[in-house]
């Protein structure tokens, strides 16, 4: 290959993409915008490809790119100690729903996993799943770009071009967007030490440990293009599942609200195009940091056995 790729975008996208031509012993800028926040500064950082594979069967594709090895590969923050699932009494249907569309999960009482967790009966323990966080992950790769001579700035490109903008790239390609909205809470006293799914047949969500008693809890999927603040609606439910999963969240603070504008085709699966002399990696919809170690390995193959 040996060519000067210029990458539009410094999300998990333009990150992975550079990191994987780097090591691949191609010359990379990337190019970034000090006006826009990449959506995945607001994600989840899940790596849970069988979790996901319930309402995105692409993700079989996964099975066979462990993006937990990729990530494992290139970053420290890694913590690989599955995903648990759980759902209120009155849910246990959704459980059972959500195991017939998945796999690699044990059935197992709650409270063996997670010690706190004594008010649920049932749950679904997906023990090869893992999580980050997707802002010191991001810091990381930067840095790590940065120390090997990698250029990221707000000028013009100078190489063939990548264009990793996610949904600011709706200028070139047929995007929509998929808004989330999270809340980061502070809650000391729980002790979670893996991701936990709430299903329920309206708004399930997700609960990620952080670091210093830091909760991400996340997120909705609206069809809507609005950048405006959360909606009263959408905290009130965050809230309220929170509560679900541990009452003592009742007491947590709230550190932080959010919005991304997650990048989606109409058939929410990610894809590689090359039109107008430009490559294009984007509509990730929720699955970033999934998918996107996934489709940098699929573009290098790609460039290497083309002439561009």
């Amino acid at each position: 290959m040996m060519s000067h790729w210029s990458i539009l975008g410094s999300g998990v996208s333009g990150l992975c993409v550079a990191t994987a031509l780097h090591a691949h012993g191609e010359t990379v800028e990337i190019i970034c915008s000090a006006a826009h926040t990449a959506a995945s500064h607001f994600a989840g950082g899940m790596l849970a490809p069988f979790c996901e594979a319930e309402a995105a069967p692409h993700f079989q594709a996964l099975h066979d790119f462990d993006a937990i090895a990729w990530w494992q590969r290139y970053s420290t923050q890694v913590i690989q100690n599955g995903t648990l699932v759980v759902a209120a009494a009155r849910d246990h249907a959704e459980l059972a729903r959500f195991s017939k569309r998945t796999t690699q999960h044990q059935c197992v009482a709650p409270a063996n996993i997670e010690a706190e967790l004594t008010h649920f009966s049932q749950a679904l323990f997906f023990k090869d799943e893992a999580h980050l966080d997707p802002r010191l992950v991001l810091v990381e790769l930067k840095s790590n770009l940065i120390a090997k001579g990698v250029a990221i700035h707000t000028g013009q490109p100078r190489g063939k071009i990548i264009d990793c903008r996610g949904i600011y790239a709706q200028d070139q390609l047929s995007l929509r967007a998929v808004r989330g909205e999270m809340l980061i809470l502070r809650q000391p006293e729980l002790h979670f030490s893996r991701p936990i799914r709430l299903l329920h047949p309206r708004f399930p969500c997700y609960l990620v440990p952080r670091a210093q008693g830091q909760f991400m809890l996340g997120a909705t999927m609206l069809e809507s293009d609005s950048r405006q603040p959360m909606t009263a609606r959408s905290m009130m439910e965050l809230l309220s599942a929170a509560y679900t999963i541990h009452p003592a969240f009742a007491e947590a603070a709230i550190i932080e609200t959010g919005v991304g504008l997650r990048p989606a085709y109409s058939d929410n699966i990610p894809k590689i195009l090359y039109q107008n002399n430009a490559f294009y990696i984007n509509g990730m919809h929720r699955h970033g940091f999934l998918c996107a170690p996934w489709l940098a390995e699929q573009l290098i193959q790609h460039i290497a056995g083309s002439a561009v």
